[in-house]
């Protein structure tokens, strides 16, 4: 019993010191037409994981320029007119790394990105207090917990995927209504313009110099 009460006080430890690892932030942000945008993260120690996730919800082609820095300048990720991307590397340089996002292919549509930045370490085991003491428990505890972590990333990840889904198509459906609207629109002027034109040229038919012939 006592073992039991332990083997789960050493479980809640431990998982409470994986979450402790990570730092990740999730963002929003809208970017105008021309313009650059940089957000920043801070690393404490060289060898941490840096996870950079984006995709663009809604706008025009539905892409964007991003450009990733160490706290050297030194371009460590870049791509032109993405859509999404997710990144994972080392970060081997302690300081503040630069993520930047251009819009610089528009000229008058406005980008919204939905995106992570994940600072973490890698966990890594410590050895048990004695030796053959409960480790062979621990060992398959780490291993169980690595396997939910990883099925709980691949969860958030797949919900990722459908939020953009749904905002893209949610984009797409919202411009092909104002599209429909004008053209509905514009096609009601025609119908008007051709209708005062068809009056006007029956009148002008049956008007000869100021006289009016009854027929």
């Amino acid at each position: 019993m006592a073992a039991s009460s332990f083997l789960s006080f050493f479980s809640l430890l431990f998982f409470l010191r994986l979450l402790h690892l990570a730092d990740a932030s999730a963002l929003t942000t809208s970017i105008g037409a021309n313009e650059r945008l940089c957000f920043y993260a801070d690393v404490d120690k060289a060898g941490e994981k840096i996870g950079f996730y984006f995709a663009v919800q809604a706008g025009g082609s539905f892409d964007i320029d991003f450009e990733v820095k160490d706290p050297n300048e030194k371009v460590l990720l870049d791509g032109v007119r993405e859509r999404q991307g997710d990144y994972v590397f080392t970060a081997n340089t302690v300081g503040e790394y630069a993520f930047c996002f251009e819009n610089d292919m528009s000229t008058l549509t406005e980008k919204l990105i939905d995106f992570d930045i994940m600072v973490e370490s890698e966990p890594r085991r410590d050895p048990p207090a004695k030796p053959g003491q409960i480790s062979e428990h621990t060992t398959a505890l780490e291993e169980s917990i690595f396997r939910l972590n990883g099925m709980l990333l691949s969860i958030k990840r797949n919900q990722k995927y459908f939020h953009t889904r749904e905002n893209r198509g949610f984009d797409i459906v919202k411009t092909v209504q104002n599209r429909l609207f004008w053209y509905a629109v514009l096609e009601c002027l025609g119908v008007i313009g051709m209708a005062v034109l068809q009056v006007y040229i029956l009148q002008t038919f049956f008007t000869k110099t100021g006289r009016r012939y009854k027929v």
